[in-house]
């Protein structure tokens, strides 16, 4: 919106209005702007919940702190998506394909996780959405994503072409905007990766269609992949959104790069023209993720939710597909990655030795893998990894798990050049 009306008043010469044309400038207002949003609504919107005693109902699962927890405000992601949508709305170009993409992200995923919270909170009902009708709407969702970047004339990508010339030297040119089911693949020198590679077996006649057909699966499947991931995750005070503000600022500074050709040439990826408005996106993200730690932080005065937790993924998913960097998820949401392999670990191993034995065992003393962390050891759980014998105090195990997400962002920023 200011976008536009910015753009007008620099035509007309108006003092300081070209500063809009430039994204770090915006990029800088929306990181500040969903900071006091979040801060400030943050604690309007918890009085509220409580005076509705919307608050967490609590299992008592012999974890530190858990019985504490019981009647704590829940369903406090509407303050992470209104601290994201409003610098949004205000600051960058809504003509721009990606940003329609991650607004519709953020709202068909919140409105999901909000109907989800309600059946659990105000119906009480703990099984809350039946899982089917989840899946069925994230599915929907990678649709809609996959379908739109093969649709969109908007969205195109530049692939870089190493030539090397003599002595030894290397120059990156472009080819033309084309659409492309390329992505960048870590750890590889020439780092471009085509999903059309997989369909080599088709005829050639029903290729294209059949590698379009493959890149919307797969989109389906991180979308799901992801926001589940982070639902699982959201089980500490602060965990859920101070890990997703890491991955905001790696998605942030890669969108940045992919959006400018001489930093795209300079890494040797695929520039992709107009991502560079996701970079605006990602700061409100950000800012919208620790403003919401503001309240969230242990002793929490509010939980996101599913509202915010399935929110917050699949914002993360969509964004990394729009950037070609999907491939990149295992390591840049290790943390999220993990909690979620844990709990498949301990599924199957359960079933498996049940089944075998008649009596279910268990990988670890809790899933997820973060509670595994706050259970004692040798507490009358007949489980492989018993470790830590001591259990970690919330606040320390959050932040440890913080420094791991900080490692794995640069880990994800470096393999760019670690190859």
């Amino acid at each position: 919106m200011l976008y536009d009306l910015f753009s007008y008043l620099d035509k007309l010469d108006f003092p300081g209005a070209g500063m809009f044309q430039y994204i770090s400038f915006r990029s800088t207002m929306a990181l500040i702007l969903s900071l006091i949003i979040s801060t400030v609504i943050g604690r309007k919107i918890i009085n509220a919940l409580r005076k509705k005693q919307i608050g967490e109902t609590v299992r008592n699962l012999g974890l530190e702190g858990q019985i504490q927890k019981k009647g704590t405000p829940t369903m406090g992601g509407i303050i992470i998506i209104i601290a994201i949508l409003v610098p949004v709305l205000l600051l960058t170009r809504l003509s721009n394909i990606y940003i329609i993409l991650m607004i519709i992200t953020t709202i068909w995923l919140g409105t999901l996780g909000f109907i989800d919270d309600y059946i659990k909170v105000i119906r009480k009902n703990k099984e809350g959405l039946s899982g089917k009708f989840k899946i069925i709407a994230q599915v929907g969702l990678g649709l809609i994503v996959g379908l739109t970047i093969y649709l969109s004339p908007d969205a195109v990508m530049r692939e870089n072409v190493e030539i090397v010339k003599g002595e030894g030297k290397t120059e990156i040119t472009y080819t033309p905007e084309v659409k492309s089911t390329q992505t960048t693949i870590p750890f590889v020198k020439n780092n471009n990766f085509d999903y059309r590679d997989l369909t080599s077996f088709i005829p050639t006649k029903y290729r294209t269609a059949a590698t379009w057909i493959l890149f919307v699966l797969i989109t389906i499947f991180i979308v799901t992949a992801v926001s589940n991931s982070a639902n699982l995750t959201d089980g500490l005070d602060g965990l859920a959104a101070g890990t997703s503000a890491i991955i905001g600022v790696a998605l942030g500074i890669l969108s940045y790069v992919s959006s400018h050709l001489e930093y795209a040439a300079y890494l040797n990826i695929m520039h992709i023209p107009g991502s560079g408005e996701l970079t605006i996106f990602a700061c409100a993200f950000i800012g919208a993720c620790v403003g919401f730690l503001w309240y969230n932080a242990s002793p929490a005065q509010v939980f996101m939710g599913d509202t915010g937790s399935l929110t917050l993924g699949g914002i993360i998913a969509v964004f990394a597909i729009i950037i070609h960097k999907e491939l990149l998820l295992p390591i840049l949401c290790g943390v999220f990655f993990a909690e979620s392999v844990s709990v498949m670990l301990q599924v199957a191993y359960f079933k498996h030795t049940k089944k075998k034995t008649g009596i279910g065992k268990r990988v670890f003393k809790m899933t997820p893998l973060h509670h595994h962390f706050q259970k004692p050891g040798n507490a009358g759980i007949d489980a492989i990894i018993q470790k830590p014998f001591t259990p970690i105090p919330e606040s320390k195990l959050v932040v440890r798990f913080w420094l791991i997400g900080i490692i794995l962002a640069v880990v994800a920023i470096a393999t760019l050049k670690m190859r």
